[in-house]
């Protein structure tokens, strides 16, 4: 729900801090009041466009935060999470959203920049507004198909219909991927056949990467490398005075001196690992040099293997990697095309059989909508005649659309205000007096099956009488016990029903004229209800009948 609204320098508001609670929100105030803006304060955090000229004036920046609580955040969080924003701590989500004089605005959703698209996106899990100049959710196709879905409690047959569809939607993939033109599959199937064969007449390995760079760098440089390591092991133990003959004769000193200073012995033992190093430096040296292959032959084989990788390289990789990757997908795609034929056949039996249990799915699930369309139509139309329409009347129309993942079922939801009128879809409704009244009959039924966890009534009840005022504020009390509900209304009759209560009033601070909000302790509703019946000069008796109004919705004394 709504927890908290928090308006700052938007229009006339210059602060305004309203927290709402479960159940119904009534908010009333005379005409002109400032009403219109905290419905404006929501439009915005739902997405809506921001203009600078909504700036309070003399101010170079507007703000609305609101903070929304939640009893489970599965949903809510994995969209958070596709956005890269915080998950909702312990169900809360704040969202702040600021409008500048000069510069971009700035939205943060739990403290983390987002932008106007995701606020629109996030909206219908957070409120759904419903006023004169709102696109209500209601007047969707779509939307209608769903609530009738859910109305007719067959969302097990729509997740078997969906999984059947998803079935058929793979196969006529990997058919479209088989079948294709069939000049253009022999093209390819050329196109891979030679690819491959070029690439198996080298058969490059994994050491044709950097392996194959050094050796070939190796084989380049074999003779200066072969001549250098010559003359160091010459100098080292093979050549004329060799090291090795030196560190001898050095040795026979160190046993003379030894036998005059006991301390050398330590000297003599550092010389014999000398020695022993040096032996093992001139061997191992000696073995390298043996492998290495100074015959021009050789050179000229590895030049060839490179110059072929290369060429590879520049065909199907840049990368070695990439020209191994493209050899093993190559070898499976040939084998698919060359086997297409036969593949072909079983996916279009496979096909076949996908279509056939989509249309039995999808079929169950029409006969699912189909028998419950009709108890839908007369709860809705019992609400409507509470709530003024006397004489209409709610059907239904079904057609039959394109196959998709929800069934072919087209459902239209269409109103007929009385007896030989045209039934007409609900979109054609011009008053929105009228269609704000009809979203509120089809919440009342729907309320236990609808997931969005607030609704906002922007003058539901405008240009109707006292009586069905009453029982528009009946039915949002109702109403309130599934959802949270905002409601900014005219009518005591319908106020009275608030289980909490707000007014808005202007005042003059410094000159300058500015909106405020205050919750309306359980004393304090009496007096806003009897200005509300009989303007601000009311009488005492209008004050009793506000009571007894007051009373009669809530059973609360005053």
């Amino acid at each position: 729900m709504l927890r908290r609204l928090s308006v700052r320098n938007l229009a006339v508001v210059e602060v305004a801090d309203a927290d709402f609670g479960a159940g119904l929100n009534v908010i009333t105030g005379e005409t002109g009041a400032g009403k219109s803006v905290l419905m404006g304060a929501l439009r915005l955090l739902m997405g809506g466009r921001a203009e600078r000229s909504i700036i309070r004036t003399g101010e170079n920046e507007a703000s609305v935060t609101a903070v929304f609580e939640f009893e489970t955040t599965d949903a809510i969080n994995a969209l958070l999470e596709e956005a890269d924003i915080p998950s909702c701590e312990e169900g809360t989500l704040i969202i702040r959203r600021v409008i500048q004089l000069e510069g971009a605005g700035r939205i943060r959703i739990n403290d983390t920049p987002a932008t106007v698209a995701f606020l629109r996106q996030l909206a219908p899990f957070l409120a759904d507004i419903h006023g004169p100049n709102d696109n209500l959710s209601l007047l969707d196709p779509k939307f209608q198909l769903e609530l009738l879905t859910s109305y007719a409690d067959a969302e097990e047959e729509l997740t078997a219909c969906q999984a059947c569809w998803e079935k058929c939607v793979t196969l006529r993939k990997e058919l479209a991927t088989l079948a294709g033109d069939p000049a253009e599959r022999n093209e390819e199937i050329e196109t891979l056949t030679a690819a491959l064969e070029e690439i198996r007449l080298i058969r490059p390995t994994e050491d044709d990467g950097d392996i194959l760079i050094q050796q070939h760098a190796e084989a380049a440089n074999a003779e200066e490398v072969l001549s250098l390591g010559n003359t160091l092991l010459a100098q080292l133990t093979d050549g004329e005075n060799p090291i090795s003959e030196k560190l001898i004769a050095l040795q026979r000193l160190f046993h003379q001196l030894q036998a005059l200073l006991p301390e050398a012995e330590q000297w003599s033992d550092t010389l014999d690992n000398v020695q022993s190093i040096l032996q093992m430096l001139a061997q191992t040296m000696a073995l390298r040099l043996s492998l290495i292959d100074a015959d021009p032959e050789h050179l000229a084989d590895l030049d060839r293997r490179l110059s072929a990788i290369q060429r590879l390289k520049r065909r199907y990789g840049p990368s070695l990697e990439e020209v191994l990757a493209y050899e093993k997908n190559a070898e499976a795609r040939l084998h698919q095309l060359v086997h297409a034929t036969g593949d072909i056949l079983r996916l279009k039996e496979q096909l076949k059989q996908a279509e056939a249990d989509y249309d039995i799915a999808a079929e169950k699930l029409h006969q699912k909508r189909i028998a419950a369309a009709p108890r839908l139509s007369a709860a809705i139309t019992k609400e409507l005649h509470d709530l003024g329409f006397s004489q209409a009347s709610f059907p239904m129309s079904f057609t039959r659309g394109v196959n998709t993942a929800q069934g072919w079922d087209i459902v239209t939801f269409t109103f007929e205000p009385n007896p030989g009128e045209i039934a007409r879809p609900l979109a054609a409704i011009a008053s929105s007096g009228e269609i704000a009244r009809v979203m509120l009959a089809v919440r009342v039924i729907l309320a236990q099956h609808d997931a969005i966890p607030t609704l906002v009534f922007d003058e539901i009840d405008a240009n109707i009488g006292g009586e069905t005022s009453r029982y528009v504020g009946e039915k949002m009390r109702r109403l309130g016990q599934h959802s949270q509900i905002l409601c900014i209304t005219h009518q005591p009759q319908a106020a009275v029903y608030g289980h909490l209560h707000f007014r808005v009033y202007k005042s003059i601070l410094n000159g300058r004229t500015q909106t405020q909000i205050t919750a309306l302790h359980v004393d304090e509703r009496p007096e806003e209800i009897a200005r509300m019946l009989g303007g601000a000069d009311f009488t005492p008796s209008t004050l009793d009948h506000a009571r007894e109004m007051l009373f009669a919705a809530t059973g609360v004394v005053s």
